[in-house]
């Protein structure tokens, strides 16, 4: 069993920061890609970033230049720093990851229970 506990969101004013952590637990072999997405009230659950497993992140262009993604493996921990945040960027959010269980055969996607950041204009 593999849980992602996310942590970080809150509100803040337009034009300020917040760093979300998601924290990966249970019984892991190995984790592939993290990384975020976010779904706003009445709006498709869309990708923020991803940190692939070798090298390399990829985010969507709305966020590029505002949000870093970056992970720390020895923590199985995946983060998100927003930075310049706007309005548009209220949403809940969503960290996965694919992992590999103990024993399993190949990588399953796991997702966190969301959290919300609601930025004020």
């Amino acid at each position: 069993q593999v849980q992602l506990v996310e942590s970080g969101g809150g509100l803040v004013q337009a034009g300020g920061s917040l760093r979300l952590s998601c924290a990966a637990s249970g019984s892991i072999f190995s984790i592939n890609d993290m990384g975020w997405y976010r779904q706003a009230p009445g709006k498709q659950r869309e990708l923020v970033a991803v940190s692939f497993s070798g090298a390399g992140t990829n985010y969507a262009d709305s966020v590029k230049g505002r949000f870093t993604i970056s992970r720390d493996n020895a923590k199985n921990t995946v983060y998100l720093q927003m930075n310049s945040l706007k309005p548009e960027d209220t949403a809940v959010y969503y960290c996965y990851a694919e992992v590999a269980s103990y024993g399993s055969r190949g990588h399953l996607e796991y997702w966190g229970q969301g959290t919300q950041v609601t930025v004020s204009s």
